[in-house]
């Protein structure tokens, strides 16, 4: 867990604002402007691997935290709050609304009064598949070639090559699967 902030302290209010002006350009570009929109993810993002693609619409906080691995792809309606990193792997499919949240709040109702937040890393390995309207909570790790499926909320890490689904996450394989051809 990081330290306590507060989000509207004035550096992380710019870094904020600057995210929405580069995703209002990126969430309006048309589909065959899809170098502008590599363009504007490499100004966003930490770091972009070739043949990362987002479909708009995409939300983030900061942007600044997240690197995505080569051929990354996330279906539209996307949100990664991005107050901590928010690494992402090779060939990692996001479904359509998946959300990655790195932010969290006080347990403390004095604390979170304040408006205090903090934030926790997510790392998801090479070759995952989360399904669409995931969750995937901070302070989460999933590990290469898992499974997440549709609807889950992952809030403990995920072992490489495990399947899982279900509110909270749980294990449906836990065993390498046969690839069926």
């Amino acid at each position: 867990m990081s330290e306590l902030y507060d989000p509207f302290e004035p550096e992380r209010a710019r870094a904020k604002a600057r995210a929405k002006a580069l995703l209002a350009r990126y969430n309006g570009s048309a589909e065959d402007e899809r170098s502008h929109r590599g363009s504007l993810l490499r100004e966003l993002f930490g770091r972009v691997g070739p043949g990362a693609t987002i479909e708009p619409p995409f939300y983030c906080d900061y942007g600044s935290n997240i690197v995505v691995g080569e051929r990354f792809y996330a279906n539209t309606g996307c949100v990664v709050l991005d107050c901590e990193v928010v690494e992402l792997g090779a060939r990692v499919k996001l479904g359509p609304g998946v959300q990655l949240l790195a932010v969290s709040h006080p347990l403390d109702a004095t604390q979170r009064a304040l408006g205090l937040e903090y934030g926790e890393p997510i790392w998801i390995g090479d070759d995952v598949w989360i399904g669409g309207g995931a969750i995937v909570l901070g302070g989460v790790t999933i590990g290469d070639r898992a499974i997440v499926g549709a609807g889950s909320v992952v809030t403990r890490d995920v072992p490489a090559d495990a399947v899982v689904a279900g509110n909270p996450a749980r294990p449906l394989v836990t065993e390498t699967m046969e690839v069926q051809r």
